[in-house]
């Protein structure tokens, strides 16, 4: 697409296909409520929850389910909640970061920015990071409710709607952008 045929296709709404993957031990879809939130935020502001699982905090586990939908063409992006802090199990971004093509650096930044405004110094425990892995957005939240809250109100719902400007992570991935070379 050319940059002309890419701005005329911006100017409307574009649903993603989104993956939504809670890592946790202790939780099932029955409690799950911050995947439950990432699910209902997306589907209130137009896109499609493609899949949704629950896996353990087991980095391969992790790898497994993530490499399974980058490698998806029906999912346009991911978003994991749980195991982004410092616990003997969180395992999130270290099981994750091997699969990116390129991680997004503001993002975790931005989003320790956001939390700083509701939990203080706390924030810089939190390991929440994004990038691309075979055009497929992807990022790691925490797995409270109220950061998964925070990071689709403060970034993901702007950054996913390729409407945005100056501009979005949606068009990298819708439009083929993002050429997926190293940093």
């Amino acid at each position: 697409m050319t940059g002309v045929q890419v701005h005329q296709a911006a100017n409307e709404f574009r649903a993603l296909r989104i993956a939504v993957l809670t890592v946790s031990d202790t939780r099932g879809f029955d409690d799950d409520r911050s995947g439950a939130a990432l699910c209902e935020l997306a589907e209130a502001d137009g896109h499609v929850v493609a899949e949704r699982e629950i896996v353990r905090d087991d980095r391969y586990r992790i790898r497994a389910v993530v490499s399974r939908w980058i490698a998806d063409p029906g999912i346009d992006g991911i978003i994991a909640t749980g195991g982004t802090g410092f616990t003997g199990r969180d395992c999130t971004p270290g099981a994750v970061r091997p699969l990116l093509d390129d991680e997004i650096p503001g993002f975790g930044e931005l989003f320790r920015q956001l939390s700083r405004e509701e939990i203080g110094s706390s924030a810089i425990q939190s390991r929440a990071l994004a990038g691309f892995a075979n055009r497929t957005f992807l990022a790691c939240l925490p797995g409270s409710t109220g950061a998964c809250r925070d990071a689709w109100k403060g970034i993901l719902r702007e950054q996913l709607d390729v409407r945005h400007r100056p501009c979005n992570l949606a068009e990298l991935v819708l439009f083929g952008n993002h050429d997926g070379r190293q940093a």
